[in-house]
């Protein structure tokens, strides 16, 4: 078998990555100096060597001690949406492939702070990495593999050499591909070397705080409540302004549950807003809008896919996907969105349900202009004083504000892409380091300087950037000057300031005349019960969130249909299947047993299911279905597609349903090319 994909006979190492047109949909370019070496027949992968520090492991790894497995190499930097998006591709590939393969994350920081060990430690703790990373401060890896852009993904063969590059988002099927012949051609040549996972995740023990990394926090002055995104513990915690627990919500597991507060599941939520008894949350981790209503305790979708998409279409708000919804806020009927994962800001009519983008073109950068040719560059934070709309938009360092009448955006204060510092001045001269809040009162806007950990104001009249609270050092203390570590949401209300201090993981209060702080403890919260993982995962499945559903008393039908790529066969040889798992504490919804799981050659979707659902029933289920197909004409290439419906229900007498549809298209995958470098 011949090695898959090698670059070719003469080749600059990365010149694809140097002819890179424009891809700012899926990656953020950098200008940094290529030094590109001609090589003559296949690459060798440059060692791993000029790391400042390595974590997740005792010692520096190479790729000499690595031979035998595959290693792929995910250059990284924390700041950057489409690296974010990456991590759960890398985790599906390592569950996988847990023996054959290693992932190394080469973090080659942007941002000055991300340069910081530390920072990078929190990062690798925030978002749950557990394999090996290594601080790539000086670019010295980066520049041996002739990287461009971040994230740029590198695959190893075996026995060392470059096999393929992919830069930006979206390719796990086809690394998944590649990985799978690689360890194929391995074992034929004997030369595959099953290895242990000696990883060690890092920093030990933030699991078991109050909360974790908190990242947005919204303030309503009217019933002094305090609604806070414990984000690391997939979570809402509701407290009073003097830090009384009034409830948690959500389970603390990730995941799409919709139904009572101690059912649901979260993946990292952000934003907040509020409207009367209902709560909105940016479930930014599962790329969806969740609706939280306050009076009888339920949450439910009312906007996204459960998918990452990137689109422009404007519908109901379950049938269009959304990309990393980063804060929330609300003017008049609309909620407005900062989708940070498409570099836009997008509009959910509260009364129709309707979503859909409101301003930016999609591209990554700083354009001020009209709502349909301005440009952002991931935006996190919202909000407004009514007339305005005033945008964190982090990855440019810069304060957007959008005129409400007209929908104008311009740029209130700080830089671009590559502009970016701790500079207090007048508008443009002004320079931020990666915001990621604001808030407004007054004449004044509130800017939570994540990256410089510190506070500062916009005078809204002048453009004045002035310091506010911080030294611009991390860490933790109240006493002047305070100490803030990356805060990443603000909100003002009762003439106080509330600060999530997300690396500090608590809840900041900023007094003035005279300026103060304290940190709020939130009386007897605790961290969440650890929930394990469900045994009966299947690799790489795609989990399918489905709105809660009324269903009638009595027996019921449920209908699997999930429908093959146009120009794609059922795999002859293959078995398809499907099983029904029912949730622990579902009342009254059961399936005939030999309807609970079916598996052969001759299975095909759509299939209908049996059920029985009593007066009392609720709880949730869900639906796996595997399916294995192949392009027609081409039997050589087949896939295999795994999804998981996950369906809250509660049984009512009226308006219920006795026939569930659970539909789903499965997108074309993509094709093999002749080479995989962008």
């Amino acid at each position: 078998m011949k090695r898959l994909r090698l670059l070719g006979c003469t080749t600059f190492l990365g010149l694809a990555a140097l002819l890179l047109p424009a891809a700012w949909r899926t990656a953020d370019t950098a200008p940094m100096p290529i030094r590109p070496t001609l090589q003559i027949g296949p690459v060798r992968a440059p060692e791993l060597d000029g790391g400042v520090a390595w974590l997740n492991v005792p010692k520096p790894l190479s790729l000499a001690a690595l031979r035998g497995r595959v290693v792929l190499l995910d250059f990284w930097t924390y700041c950057c949406i489409n690296c974010l998006h990456v991590i759960a591709d890398l985790k599906a590939l390592e569950a996988k492939y847990p023996t054959e393969l290693v992932v190394i994350g080469i973090h080659s920081g942007k941002f000055t702070n991300e340069k910081e060990t530390n920072s990078i430690r929190q990062a690798v703790a925030r978002y749950d990495i557990w394999h090996p990373v290594v601080n790539d401060a000086d670019f010295t890896i980066w520049n041996a593999y002739a990287v461009r852009a971040w994230p740029t993904l590198v695959l190893i063969t075996p026995d060392g050499y470059v096999a393929s590059r992919y830069t930006g988002e979206g390719h796990r099927e086809a690394l998944d591909r590649d990985i799978a012949a690689l360890i194929a051609e391995a074992k034929q040549r004997g030369t595959l070397q099953i290895g242990k996972d000696n990883s060690t995740p890092e920093p030990a023990g933030e699991a078991a705080r109050p909360l974790r990394f908190p990242g947005k926090i919204y303030a309503d002055e009217a019933s002094r409540r305090l609604f806070i995104a414990d984000t690391g513990h997939h979570r809402i915690v509701v407290a009073d302004f003097d830090g009384r627990l009034l409830d948690t919500i959500g389970s603390g597991a990730p995941g799409v549950r919709n139904g009572p507060y101690d059912f649901a599941e979260f993946r990292y939520p952000q934003g907040l807003a509020l409207d009367g008894e209902f709560l909105y949350v940016a479930d930014t981790g599962n790329h969806l809008i969740r609706r939280v209503n306050l009076k009888t305790k339920q949450v439910e979708i009312v906007a996204g896919t459960g998918n990452n998409e990137r689109t422009d279409a404007t519908g109901p708000g379950t049938t269009i996907g959304l990309s990393s919804p980063w804060d929330l806020v609300i003017h008049e009927r609309t909620l407005f969105i900062a989708m940070a994962g498409a570099h836009q800001i997008w509009q959910y009519n509260l009364d129709t349900g309707t979503v859909g983008r409101y301003a930016g073109l999609g591209g990554e950068g700083r354009r001020d202009g009209t709502r349909d040719t301005a440009l952002f560059a991931q935006p996190a934070g919202l909000a407004t004083d009514g007339k305005r709309l005033y945008v964190a938009d982090s990855e440019i360092s810069a304060i957007r504000m959008i005129d409400l009448a007209d929908g104008n955006v311009t740029t209130l204060a700080g830089g671009d892409l590559f502009d970016f510092g701790d500079v207090n001045g007048k508008g443009e001269n002004a320079r931020f380091q990666h915001p990621l809040g604001v808030a407004v009162a007054g004449r004044k806007l509130y800017v939570a300087d994540s990256y410089n950990h510190k506070l500062r104001t916009i005078d809204l009249r002048t453009r004045f950037v002035s310091n506010l609270i911080g030294s611009g050092k991390p860490g933790l203390q109240n006493d002047l000057p305070a100490l803030f570590h990356e805060p990443g949401g603000l909100a003002y209300a009762d003439g106080k300031l509330f600060v999530a201090d997300t690396n500090n993981h608590v809840v900041r209060v900023v007094e003035f005349e005279p300026t103060r702080v304290r940190t709020l403890p939130i009386d007897k919260l605790n961290a969440p019960t650890p929930i394990k993982r469900k045994a009966d995962a299947l690799p790489n499945e795609e989990q399918i969130g489905v709105p809660a559903q009324r269903l009638i008393p009595g027996a019921g039908e449920l209908v699997v249909d999930v429908r093959l790529p146009p120009g794609f066969k059922y795999a002859p040889q293959a078995e398809q299947r499907y099983f029904v798992s029912i949730e622990a504490g579902t009342e009254g919804f059961t399936v005939p047993a030999k309807a609970m799981a079916a598996a052969g050659k001759t299975l095909r979707f759509p299939v209908t299911i049996p059920y029985r659902v009593t007066a009392d029933g609720m709880g949730a289920f869900d639906v796996v279905v595997s399916v294995t197909y192949c392009k027609e004409g081409d039997a050589g290439f087949c896939a295999v597609t795994n999804y998981r419906f996950h369906v809250p229900f509660i049984s009512r007498a009226k308006g219920g349903l006795k026939r569930l549809v659970l539909y789903k298209q499965i997108p074309p995958p993509a094709l093999p090319a002749q080479e995989r470098s962008q």
